[in-house]
């Protein structure tokens, strides 16, 4: 496209946008925001406050009655009213219970503090009941009223965060800080009490991610930050007291001690915190902020973020506002107000990471546990990946979208490699290496930036240290330590992989030999092409050639991938219900994941007429209904994350009006309103990210590449306008789930994917849908 023409289609573009915003109520998406949703049925979503992209995140700690365990991996779960605090940090969709975080819970107690809160090891004291009734939650903003009297409502900025408390008059008001109550436990804690400046700080030595996971969960209980707090009050304390273990210190200002990582009775009983009291029925705010630096640090991001005359109502609203500007990348036209809030309430999770872990003077908490500053031209230090579900989905949503954010990420996740000996971690919280999943996550992640036009971070750096990884074998890589689920190694043995062109499953010192090439293959295929743009051709055709590797862990005999052994033997018996030889997922679902060759997957089963009806059947019952949740290990599995591209497939097998109908059916009855409308795991915004892609009816085709795979759009109108990028109109003409026609900037477009270029040039995909299936 000429740069005059694709000039005046950029203006033309943004007056299609404004005009739709204008007229569209989604001109204030975050109204239709419901982050309720995922917050039960395993969704593992938290409806606490928090900003785009932000470190702290104000949200309730639930309890069954066992302060050690919340059933839930955020600390939330619906159908438990009774909580024990408001922690200051979340991961969105962590499948390990508990996954991370809940750092220091805060509980205002509407009676007198006359033991040790940690003595009530089934929270049958120092908790409350409540009821959703009393519960509002919204973007930014949460509020609750306790049924012990005390009404809270809370605001966020990035590192802050603002709440009022109102007690109720005639009881004591008290304020707990469970400082060591980590939602994994923690290693050490300490608490500070200031009546004469009205303040609490503390922190807790704490990480333990998945820490209690019986795959190899011991390997990761163990503390890798610091997480340091300062709160400041309007109303003086009336009284303190700290605690630690059994004893209670009334009039205490001090105190240390965590609760260690230990499971059940071990861990219940232990750690330390501390109480402030006010006058009953005092109306008391809070200005809170952390870092993960120093006590310093918070005081700067308190300075920073919030003055002294700051208001809940301000804060939230501001936090509104930077809602509303992210989620308005994407304008939808049209559609029922449960589909609307489906959508944005998905790009909210989706948006909700990475989390910003950098103070406001560009200090963070290195790998190394040391204090780092941001690099040139690095406008902040982001953490929290969830490498082997986001590559698929979350990573390409967020380049796509906040493509300046994702450079940040990338450079991030390579400054965190550069403190790591080199080692970029599958699954990185906070400044942890936890080596939770398998494969090469992060290499297809930073490919898949560079293809979509990301570079605002050392890209020649990252390839070569990804590339290193990828082919000089380490020490650890035939350790088995944390095996599996955790293990260290990052490209375990990696010399027999290279050698075998597979990784043995007898030998590979991995969570599943054949999973573990399947990673690979895509991470090599995702790293080859990012290589040709670089211009090294060598490079490029090796790594391109091990993207083929998937081949050796594909038995023609059984027409599955399945596991093989050094000796070059199938392990056997062989079911492909089984998950022997993979990682949390079945031969049956593994099999489909070859997204960057789906020809040559089509050839090795027998053809693509025997792979279409393979995927009929991996979708639909005997009868030929659809099964698409819970229909067991042969069948799809839309909360897994090997499978979801898979209705996608159809595309590449010649048969694009199976997509059509698979995807739609999808989008209409696996996500729905509530708080169990999400269909498992959010896993950090990648199965939110997956519906907002299916809504607009696009996805990625692979990682590595910025080709986009094409069906019916959910929705009348789209208007996607990225964060300095070519602005994207979707429009729909007719009724139906079909994609009868298709034009691409008013010339007809007659394939089923979009080009590389069409990410870079924005332009306008007018569709016409039809409830009828095409004629073969």
């Amino acid at each position: 496209m000429s740069r005059p023409f694709a000039a005046a289609l950029t203006a033309i573009l943004l007056d299609v946008g404004a005009t739709a915003m204008a007229a569209s109520p989604a001109a204030l998406p975050a109204d239709d925001v419901d982050p309720l949703i995922g917050s039960t049925g395993g969704g593992n979503t938290y409806p606490g406050a928090t900003a785009p992209f932000g470190m702290i995140a104000w949200s309730p700690t639930s309890t069954r009655g066992d302060q050690t365990s919340t059933g839930a991996a955020n600390g939330y779960e619906y159908g438990t009213t009774r909580l024990r605090g408001f922690s200051l940090t979340h991961v969105n969709g962590a499948g390990c219970n508990p996954g991370a975080a809940g750092d220091v819970p805060i509980f205002p107690h509407a009676g007198d503090v006359t033991s040790s809160p940690t003595a009530d090891v089934t929270d049958a004291i120092y908790a409350s009941n409540f009821s959703h009734a009393a519960e509002r939650a919204q973007p930014g903003r949460y509020e609750l009223d306790l049924a012990n009297g005390v009404t809270t409502d809370v605001a966020t900025t990035e590192r802050t965060a603002i709440g009022t408390f109102q007690f109720p008059a005639g009881k004591p008001a008290n304020l707990l800080f469970r400082t060591s109550n980590s939602l994994n436990g923690s290693e050490d804690a300490e608490t500070h009490l200031d009546p004469v400046h009205r303040r609490v700080t503390g922190s807790v030595l704490t990480g333990a991610f998945c820490g209690r996971r019986a795959n190899g969960g011991i390997n990761n209980r163990k503390s890798y930050y610091r997480l340091h707090f300062v709160a400041e009050f309007d109303q003086p304390f009336t009284g303190t007291g700290t605690w630690k273990d059994a004893t209670l210190q009334p009039g205490g200002l001090d105190q240390t001690g965590g609760e260690g990582y230990a499971t059940g009775n071990d861990r219940k009983g232990r750690g330390s915190g501390g109480y402030v009291t006010f006058a009953p029925g005092s109306h008391v705010t809070m200005r809170l902020a952390i870092s993960y630096v120093s006590l310093e640090g918070a005081r700067e991001n308190l300075r920073a973020e919030l003055p002294a005359r700051a208001t809940v109502d301000g804060v939230a609203a501001a936090t509104r506002r930077a809602w509303n500007h992210h989620l308005g990348r994407i304008q939808i036209g049209g559609g029922t107000a449960a589909r609307r809030t489906i959508f944005y309430t998905a790009l909210y999770h989706a948006l909700q990471q990475p989390n910003l872990v950098s103070d406001v003077d560009g200090r963070y908490l290195g790998m190394d546990r040391q204090p780092h500053r941001l690099e040139r031209g690095q406008d902040a230090q982001y953490s929290n990946f969830s490498g082997w579900d986001q590559y698929r989905a979350q990573i390409q949503l967020l380049a796509l979208l906040e493509p300046r954010v994702a450079g940040n990420f990338a450079q991030s996740l390579l400054n965190y490699a550069k403190q790591n000996d080199g080692v970029w971690d599958r699954w990185v919280h906070i400044n942890g290496a936890t080596h939770v999943m398998t494969g090469d996550p992060s290499a297809a992640t930073l490919a898949t930036f560079h293809a979509m036009g990301v570079r605002n971070f050392d890209t020649r750096g990252a390839f070569d240290s990804l590339y290193r990884q990828a082919t000089v074998p380490r020490p650890e890589g035939l350790q088995d330590a944390g095996c599996p689920g955790q293990c260290v190694g990052q490209r375990p043995n990696l010399a027999q992989y290279i050698a075998s062109h597979y990784s043995a499953n007898d030998a590979c010192h991995c969570w599943g030999g054949a999973a573990e090439t399947l990673e690979d293959a895509v991470a090599d295929f995702a790293l080859g092409r990012w290589a040709r743009s670089l211009g090294d051709a060598r490079i490029a055709g090796e790594l391109t050639a091990r993207g083929g590797y998937w081949r050796n862990v594909f038995n023609p005999a059984t027409g599955y991938a399945q596991a093989r052994n050094l000796d070059g033997a199938w392990v056997a018996p062989f079911d492909p219900a089984s998950d022997r030889g993979f990682a949390q997922g079945s031969s049956a679902a593994y099999t489909w994941m070859v997204p960057h060759d789906v020809a040559g997957l089509a050839e090795a089963m027998g053809g693509r007429d025997q792979a279409i009806a393979r995927l009929d059947a991996f979708f639909h019952d005997a009868n030929g209904g659809w099964l698409l949740r819970g229909g067991g290990p042969l069948k799809y599995d839309p909360t897994n994350e090997p499978d979801i591209h898979a209705p996608w497939l159809y595309n590449e097998l010649g048969q694009p009006h199976k997509t059509q109908e698979t995807v739609r059916e999808i989008v209409d009855t696996i996500y729905t309103t509530g708080p169990s409308g999400l269909p498992g795991n959010d896993d950090l915004g990648t199965m939110s990210a997956w519906y907002v892609f299916a809504a607009l009816g696009l996805y990625p085709r692979t990682p590595g590449s910025a080709e986009l795979l094409l069906s019916a759009p959910s929705f009348p109108s789209a208007f996607v306008l990225p964060d300095g990028g070519a602005p994207i109109v979707i429009s729909t003409s007719g009724e139906g789930k079909y994609i009868e026609s298709l034009r691409l900037d008013g010339v007809p477009h007659r394939d089923w994917k979009l080009g590389e270029d069409f990410l870079r040039e924005g332009g306008i995909l007018s569709f016409t849908l039809s409830p009828r299936r095409p004629l073969p």
